[in-house]
């Protein structure tokens, strides 16, 4: 940690005026050189002071307000029993004597991973192996910090701390492909943001769990080719395959219920909901009352009914305590960031057109509106019961700003982070202090310690080196504007451009977006573009190129109003945005309309095909990666949610069908996709390329064996890039 003082952050200023543009290069941008530096990982402490943090092969405990290290918690050079040679990521028991070490982490899905886990004692300094079964899943320590649960083989287990790590199996029917106990399947970790599901209660004497019955779920064969035969075990096995339970738009889903576990007396119960059988179970989360309810969160197949059940985890009887209900959707963040505080809950809702937070009591009566106004509420970070006083971010500042503040019982508010720009905070246990990154488009993060009044007590990282870097390679100035479309709505985008871009030197433009509902590109913070700081973009200005960002109708942070009218029309509106903002680009006298493009992955790559067939020849050419060609093919709970069903829709999901547009294909495409991809399969891909033969149109196209959705890994990412970037060249 170092601090820079004003002098020679200025003196750093000073030196890059006078120093020569270093040439930006594909491994620059890929390799991370522009990513900066930040605190990682901290667990805040129960004292409310205090935070652990890896360092190194120590875990050390840490001062908020000072910074320092006030004690070392472990030490694997010096801990005794099991030895182990690196720190991964540890997590802390409620009582704060017990830290549970991770090794060996082995990825499944986007989120989900299994790894050894490690029982370190701090008392007696000595490291024990959690279990000798194998790799597990999402450990969670009870309250009391006497039991540790845990998934493994599809089965729910808990180790009993204080009967000699005695290890009892919860679940016995779980099963690959068919029954999943406390994890989720794959829908519901990629689109409920789900990786454990289930819970200790309060009092530590029972677990609840949601079943997941997925035998009914579609399964789909991954495939792995063989690309390095070994010489010394050459196998006439070219390819393997991976299954993979995949629900489609308007097949069936796992089927959910929820049951509980009586740790004394080890009686398993099944909750009695009355509940159809195409219902969602997105979240559960026991309370601390009388009883240590289990508030059960259901949400039907259509996505725009949200309920929530208090279940007696001992007499089964569920209770409904509150219904939320939308005319078109609710959005992902109600029932993600929905949390308890003693006896309420603070909730964030869209009813009154903008995303704001509301207090309940237990019985679902509503005590209060936290926060109105013409803007969104994006975080909630912490409520004090006693002062009324609740912490959150929001946009309040700015559409695409993000800002901390604090807002007492009575409605007072005060902004915690006064800069313009983005800031994110992660708050100490009572919420006393806060470690805050605040960046903007063009400033790299800078993170402080701010306590409860939005004073800054000290500097942890300013990355001033990395401020210098961005000098010195000449990185262009971001410039923001808008215009309107031809039905009066306005866009927001950024551009940046060659340095000698002008009437005289028009220079062609590249049209970088996502699109996806809800999501923003033109945000206000360093991670803007498709790599931190717009590297790539920087890249692509050095290489004679004008680049631009518009988010259009359909994005996040301007009301839900604004954000849902794509409901049920998927890519129509978002392709005419686009369209738009092409044709605003063209006219700009330093910009050559006869060669734009545009480019985008996942939702972007999808977008970018329907852009490109709008009927408005306004792209050249254009690049999709790993996009989704026909909403039929992808899964049902992200795609219903803003489609409904396909026999519910069938219109809308003809005319958001990039394969039902193909005819008005306009431009040189590349179609780039990875072969293993588990979220948007390479089916989705195939089916378009066989539409374009037979529609006669050429195209370009790149595949990565082995490869996922994101395509990752240093090689293949540059591989990649060179592969986009010859293509501009050659097009453009």
């Amino acid at each position: 940690m170092k601090k820079l003082t004003i002098f020679a952050l200025t003196a750093l200023t000073v030196l890059s005026l006078n120093a020569q543009n270093r040439k930006l290069t594909l491994d620059n941008v890929v390799s991370g050189t522009f990513y900066g530096t930040s605190v990682g990982n901290i667990t805040p402490m129960a004292d409310g002071e205090s935070f652990l943090q890896a360092q190194g092969d120590c875990i050390l405990k840490y001062s908020f307000k000072t910074g320092e290290v006030t004690d070392t918690v472990l030490n694997l050079r010096t801990a005794r029993g099991e030895r182990l040679f690196s720190l991964g990521r540890f997590i802390l028991s409620p009582t704060e004597d017990i830290i549970l070490l991770e090794q060996n982490v082995q990825k499944i899905f986007r989120r989900s991973y299994t790894a050894d886990y490690y029982i370190f004692t701090i008392r007696n300094n000595k490291i024990d192996p959690l279990t000798t079964g194998g790799p597990v899943q999402v450990p969670l320590f009870s309250p009391d910090g006497h039991n540790i649960a845990f998934v493994r083989d599809n089965n729910i287990f808990i180790v009993k701390l204080l009967f000699n790590n005695a290890e009892v199996q919860v679940t016995k029917d779980g099963e690959l492909g068919k029954v999943r106990n406390g994890i989720p399947d794959w829908a519901y970790e990629e689109e409920f943001g789900l990786t454990r599901a289930y819970e200790f209660s309060a009092d530590s004497r029972m677990l609840a769990w949601i079943r997941f019955d997925e035998s009914n779920v579609s399964s789909y064969d991954l495939p792995f080719f063989l690309t390095a035969p070994e010489r010394d075990s050459y196998s006439q096995e070219l390819v393997t395959y991976r299954p993979q339970q995949y629900p489609t738009a308007g097949a069936a889903n796992s089927k959910v219920s929820v049951h509980s576990f009586d740790i004394k007396s080890s009686v398993i119960r099944d909750m009695d909901l009355k509940l159809d059988s195409t219902t969602y179970i997105p979240r559960i989360k026991f309370v601390e009352n009388d009883d240590n309810d289990i508030f059960i969160f259901t949400l039907n197949r259509p996505q725009n009914k949200l309920e929530i059940y208090s279940a007696n985890p001992r007499s089964t009887v569920c209770t409904l305590t509150l219904r939320e209900q939308d005319e078109r959707y609710i959005d992902e963040f109600v029932y993600m960031q929905t949390q308890f505080f003693g006896n309420q809950f603070i909730m964030r809702s869209e009813r009154d057109g903008h995303s704001h937070l509301y207090l309940y009591d237990l019985k679902g009566q509503l005590k209060r509106q936290i926060t109105k106004g013409d803007f969104d509420v994006l975080a909630l970070h912490g409520y004090d019961p006693k002062s009324g006083t609740t912490y959150y971010e929001s946009n309040e500042t700015g559409i695409y700003d993000c800002a901390v503040w604090k807002i007492d019982g009575k409605g007072k508010k005060t902004r915690l982070t006064p800069e313009k720009g983005t800031s994110h905070a992660r708050f100490s246990t009572g919420c006393k202090y806060f470690i805050n990154s605040w960046s903007d488009m063009s400033t790299p993060y800078v993170v402080t310690c701010i306590d409860y009044k939005g004073n800054i007590l000290r500097t942890i990282e300013s990355n001033a080196d990395l401020s210098q870097t961005t000098l010195e390679y000449g990185f262009p100035k971001k410039e923001n504007f808008s215009f309107q479309t031809v039905d009066g709505t306005t866009l927001y985008g950024w551009m940046v451009k060659p340095a000698d871009a002008d009437e005289s030197h028009p220079c062609p433009v590249i049209l970088y977006q996502y699109s996806g509902p809800g999501s923003n590109e033109a945000l206000n913070e360093w991670g803007s573009g498709f790599y931190p700081g717009g590297s790539f973009e920087a890249l692509l200005t050095q290489k004679g190129y004008a680049v631009a960002v518009v988010d259009g109708r359909g994005t996040g942070r301007r009301g839900a109003d604004f954000k849902k009218q794509t409901y049920k029309h998927l890519g129509v509106m978002e392709s005419q945005d686009q369209v738009a903002a092409a044709q605003y680009l063209g006219s700009l006298p330093y910009i050559d309309a006869d060669r734009i493009a545009i480019w985008g992955w996942s939702y972007g790559g999808y977008n970018t095909l329907m852009s490109m067939s709008e009927g408005t020849p306004v792209f050249k050419c254009g690049v999709a990666v790993a996009p989704v060609t026909d909403w039929r093919y992808y899964d049902a709970p992200y795609t219903e949610r803003f489609m409904q069903e396909p026999k519910q829709n069938a219109d809308g999901y003809h005319e958001a069908s990039a394969l039902d547009r193909i005819n008005r294909l306009h431009g040189r495409l590349l179609i780039v996709h990875g072969l293993d991809d588990d979220n948007v399969f390479f089916s989705n891909t195939a089916s378009y390329i066989e539409a374009l033969i037979n529609a006669g149109v050429d195209f370009d196209m790149q595949v990565y064996p082995g490869k996922e959705h994101s395509i990752t890994g240093l090689a293949h990412r540059k591989h990649l890039f060179t592969r986009i970037l010859r293509f501009f060249d050659d097009n453009l």
